[in-house]
């Protein structure tokens, strides 16, 4: 198949995993008749794309464009596209294709794509070969079907990391059914874990916020949790013994996971979200003898994604951000390793310019 027409467009790009981001130039392809062009506003800043830069899941290919909470506006749309027009908000989050005939996809769990997903950064790209290239950039091309609609009454920016952070919490805390007369406990209140105890008290639960910072309780409570527990006093954390109905753990670093699985009430779920760099070491009788269960989850699909944004709308929820220029990213990602931001850094791609 020959190579499409493209476009030249302006982004952020890293050389190399030790090397500073900097402004290039990529290629997009021109819409085809199932194609949304967009224009991107804000970029959310996800840990992942750290991670990624600097090479540090070992599949990153150079140079890599990061970004995969895409916020813009709809410039172009081909021939075939039903559901946008130019002008209208659109969003783009983590995945920009997938098989679409799996049994996972079928079911509209894309993320789950039994012959591979297609990334909004690092993964193949099946029409311009290389590797595809996020949303650190002023313009991307997406086909109709992975493109997402953002309520009006959302801050657009504020909007942009619920496209990854959002989602990711949302999609277990609805999987495992919480809502009203449950306890539920999140565990770290980072970028993710506050999106997570926002969606929890929406669910209409009773929210334990944990952290290891107990200057962080009063903005705990200010997000919506009803408790905080500082999972450093070991008193704390006894007293929160077998009462909690699903924990949702939110912490990338080295932790004890088996404080939290001795939390849980029997049959109860613990569901870790965030990527430890090292394999945790679980403890057989804190499951056992409970018949607790220890269990992960990725986003969430396409259906579901647009399920969320339609929640946020109807409830007014969207990010604590910290808008950044574009050229301030290496800056954001030292902050990023220093838990040095309130909650997530969002770029405003009109600074790229």
């Amino acid at each position: 198949m020959s190579k499409p027409t493209c476009y030249s467009t302006k982004a952020f790009s890293a050389a190399s995993a030790s090397s500073r981001l900097g402004s290039t130039t990529i290629e997009r392809r021109e819409p085809t008749a199932s194609d949304v062009q967009i224009q991107i506003l804000y970029c959310g800043v996800c840990h992942s794309d750290l991670h990624f830069a600097r090479n540090e899941w070992a599949f990153t290919t150079y140079p890599c464009v990061p970004g995969h909470e895409i916020v813009g506006r709809v410039t172009k749309v081909g021939s075939g596209v039903t559901r946008f027009k130019v002008g209208d908000v659109a969003a783009v989050g983590c995945l920009v294709d997938s098989c679409r005939t799996c049994p996972s996809c079928s079911k509209g769990l894309e993320q789950f794509c039994e012959t591979g997903m297609v990334m909004t950064y690092g993964s193949a790209d099946p029409i311009l070969g290389g590797g595809t290239l996020g949303g650190y950039s002023q313009s991307i091309v997406v086909t109709e079907d992975f493109v997402l609609k953002v309520p009006a009454n959302l801050n657009l920016a504020a909007a942009a990391p619920l496209l990854c952070a959002g989602i990711t919490t949302y999609s277990p805390l609805r999987h495992w059914n919480v809502g009203p007369g449950q306890k539920v406990g999140i565990v770290g209140l980072g970028g993710l874990g506050h999106m997570g105890v926002k969606f929890a008290r929406a669910f209409g639960a009773h929210v334990v916020l944990f952290t290891t910072s107990p200057n962080k309780t009063a903005d705990a409570l200010r997000l919506g949790a009803h408790e905080v527990v500082v999972s450093k006093d070991t008193a704390q954390m006894a007293a929160q013994a077998n009462s909690f109905d699903f924990i949702l753990d939110a912490v990338s670093a080295d932790h004890d996971i088996n404080a939290y699985l001795n939390l849980l009430k029997r049959d109860a779920t613990l569901v870790l979200v965030g990527a430890p760099e090292k394999p945790l070491s679980v403890a057989a009788f804190p499951l056992i003898f409970r018949r607790r269960n220890f269990a992960g989850s990725l986003i969430g699909g396409l259906p579901e994604t647009q399920e969320m944004l339609d929640f946020c709308g109807k409830h007014g929820i969207t990010s604590d951000i910290e808008m950044i220029r574009m050229d301030q990213i290496n800056e954001a990602y030292e902050r990023m390793l220093k838990s040095d931001v309130k909650y997530r850094f969002v770029i405003d791609m009109a600074t790229l310019s």
